[in-house]
């Protein structure tokens, strides 16, 4: 599994200089956290830790922050927290309110579509007040005895976070193979159930990373570990039984720029051992019939090529964007794979990317993207014909389901877009038939033609046009107006597509238009807009992002008093750098878990995806890169003018971004800004990147938020 800072920077040194002669270099924890007065925020004491890069000083005044278990730094966080929780008590009876009203809308005991592999039906469903899903199975029919393979809810009994990392059934359906992490650190503890009994497997494994895989024999599982920078960077082999400091060392990726992951082939013929940076792959395969045999390299890495690899009766399948900037779909022998044997099924196309691919025995669906929008493809193997899957709106959304059934002429998949729930369709590829298998209910009477969807453009700097998604209630008129919130992402070649989300409704109900900028950094628009804006084309994502705002307020959808800006992890970067750039162009921001701190981070090798990001963001032990990445990094470019009302979220366990690049973030405009808005920092002390893992402590946590949000707009209810 790729790890990215899921969910960028401006300049000068001065500042941080500046921030170092500060008054009030103490603390601050006053007791009027507990009562009604005035409640004055923390002050983070300013300690200048100086170093010197290509010649130029660089100094960090909250450096300290980064001591996580210094009860100092666990005084101040506490003290942050206290005083967002004083200056949101106010919005507590609306917190209880937003809360109900998404809460009012979920169906709380629920039940997925069953996926049919071989004589079993799997599924997972959920009960009302229970946290977490329960995962399940029926043989035979659906109207046979269930039977619970994993109840996430007895699992955490005793923790207040608990994520599943990985969910291999074994290939006689008679083993589970399953994950845990109770911190937010993304370090799982792995486990083997064994289904005819219930009864637990005496090892248990632990520091393994997002990937397992079981050969053919039951036997024997394949599984990663992770290295002290949280990258996945061994392959290892476990006997079923065995004493797991006896498992075999399969594969060592030395070079840190690498992460490696292993899978099944659909066919069940092969294991996958796939390696990958940001920009390279390389891929080797072995029988999953002969596990203590040696893995055999598909094809050597190459710089900047990147190939992914399914196997298909006596063929395998290849996306490769060698020669092909968009990627191209080839083809090759089983027996013979070698380069000088692929042949191109799918072309390349400078305007289609082709971002995905799954095979079938009769069939290959693949998954496109023109203009921004995604499309499937189907070839049918016996004739290579083709034909497209038709959508009905301007903006939407899906993706693949598991599918795996090999043999099957029914392609799964789930749709969505930012009016239609998430509904889970079967699409019979031969005689190009969909069957809606279910269509999640939003309760409370959710009308969809309540709402209306819309794709727009705004124009950059350097005239390209940048694609906005938006949602409203019908009716919305443009006069400027308009509550507004613009989010975006624009990083990893990720493409933020348009989503439904029945808690969106809270904010949409109350006259607020959700907008989404397609910014370049991300994969909306092909590869080509990804290295627009990533490297030494950076600041094209904040400009776009940025020209997206001022169109909105041009064409009298909004004003700057009511746009509110939200973006999480690299898409804190995002509102990081552009409030830095442009303060005056909106009224709130809200930035979870935002990777802000990008110099400092880059600079330490020592750190969680570092190294593995110099081919995002540059390396800045390289003085070209560390001057471009020096003008937009939102930390170092914090300066003595007037932001807007801001709220910043972490996560003490997060592995990803850092707790303290929102800590010293947060300490450092404090110091600094020159205006009377409110900034507010709320750290969760027990999860990581992703938040709390319950789906109720989730919605509080999304209510929270919204609070914020609505109360900065002055929409009291």
């Amino acid at each position: 599994m790729k790890i990215v800072r899921s969910f960028k920077k401006h300049k000068a040194i001065a500042h941080l200089i500046g921030a170092a002669i500060i008054a009030c270099l103490s603390f601050a924890y006053a007791d009027e956290y507990q009562g009604t007065g005035n409640i004055v925020p923390p002050v983070a004491k300013a300690v200048p830790k100086i170093d010197t890069i290509h010649g130029d000083i660089l100094v960090d005044n909250y450096f300290w922050l980064k001591q996580r278990n210094d009860p100092e730094v666990r005084e101040y966080l506490k003290a942050e927290n206290a005083y967002t929780a004083a200056k949101m008590k106010h919005t507590e009876a609306f917190q209880q309110k937003l809360y109900e009203e998404m809460l009012s809308r979920i169906k709380e005991t629920d039940l997925s579509v069953p996926e049919k592999v071989d004589d079993y039906y799997y599924y997972k469903r959920t009960e009302q007040g229970k946290q977490y899903p329960i995962y399940c199975r029926k043989k035979g029919s659906l109207d046979t005895k269930e039977e619970i393979l994993l109840n996430q809810n007895t699992l955490a009994e005793n923790y207040d976070y608990l994520e599943i990392g990985a969910l291999k059934i074994s290939p006689d359906h008679n083993l589970l193979a399953y994950s845990v992490d109770t911190s937010g650190s993304e370090r799982f503890t792995l486990f083997i159930k064994d289904l005819k009994t219930g009864e637990l497997y005496s090892e248990q494994i632990s520091n393994t990373g997002y990937s397992i895989a079981w050969a053919s024999d039951n036997r024997n599982l394949f599984y990663t570990t992770i290295d002290n920078a949280k990258r996945s960077y061994k392959l290892h082999r476990h006997v079923l039984g065995n004493n797991p400091t006896e498992d075999i060392l399969v594969y060592h990726e030395p070079d840190d720029l690498f992460w490696l992951g292993v899978s099944r082939s659909k066919s069940g013929k092969y294991l996958f051992m796939d390696l990958g940076s940001h920009t390279t792959t390389e891929v080797y395969y072995l029988d999953t019939s002969t596990p203590d045999g040696n893995f055999t390299i598909f094809y050597p890495r190459k710089q900047d090529i990147e190939y992914y690899v399914k196997h298909h009766e006596n063929s395998f399948f290849i996306l490769t964007n060698e020669k092909a900037k968009n990627f191209k779909l080839v083809q090759t022998p089983e027996n013979n794979p070698a380069k000088l044997n692929w042949t191109d099924v799918i072309p390349h196309c400078d305007s289609v990317k082709i971002e995905g691919f799954d095979v079938f025995k009769k069939f290959i669906a693949v998954t496109e993207r023109e203009n921004g929008l995604e499309q499937i493809r189907i070839i049918n193997v016996a004739d290579s014909t083709t034909h497209y899957v038709d959508f009905p709106e301007p903006t939407y959304t899906f993706w693949f389901g598991k599918n795996k059934d090999y043999a099957s002429e029914l392609l799964r998949f789930t749709y969505m877009s930012l009016v239609t729930p998430k509904s889970v369709f079967d699409y019979n590829m031969k005689t190009q038939e969909r069957d809606l298998k279910k269509q999640y209910e939003v309760l409370g009477g959710y009308n969809p033609d309540t709402y209306e969807s819309r794709r727009i453009f705004a124009r950059a700097p350097d005239s390209t046009q940048i694609p906005i998604s938006m949602v409203y209630k019908k009716g919305m008129v443009k006069d400027g107006k308009n509550p507004l919130v613009l989010t975006g992402y624009g990083a990893y070649g990720g493409s933020f597509d348009p989503y439904f989300s029945s808690n969106r409704l809270s904010l949409l109900n109350r006259d607020i238009i959700y907008a989404i900028a397609h910014i370049r950094g991300g994969g909306e628009m092909g590869r080509y807009w990804y290295e627009q804006g990533k490297m030494l084309n950076k600041i094209n994502t904040f400009t776009d992002f940025i020209a997206c705002a001022e169109y909105l307020i041009e064409q009298n959808y909004t004003t700057k008093e009511k746009l509110v800006i939200l973006g999480g992890s690299a898409g804190g970067l995002l509102v990081g750098a552009v409030a830095n750039m442009r303060p005056d162009l909106f009224n709130i921001i809200v930035a979870d878990v935002p990777f802000v701190d990008l110099i400092n981070t880059m600079l330490d090798p020592t750190l969680p995806l570092t190294i593995l990001e110099y081919e995002e963001w540059g390396n800045p032990n390289k003085k070209e890169y560390y001057d471009y990445m020096m003008s937009y990094s939102p930390y170092d470019n914090v300066t003595a003018q007037d932001y807007p009302n801001m709220f910043i979220t972490a996560g003490l366990n997060d592995p990803r971004v850092m707790y303290w690049e929102a800590a010293k973030w947060a300490a450092k405009l404090r110091a600094l800004k020159t205006d009377e808005n409110l900034l507010l920092l709320k750290t969760n002390m027990g999860t990581g990147h992703l938040g709390a893992s319950g789906r109720y402590d989730f919605l509080k946590d999304i209510a929270f938020e919204y609070a914020f949000i609505l109360d900065m707009l002055g929409i009291k209810d």
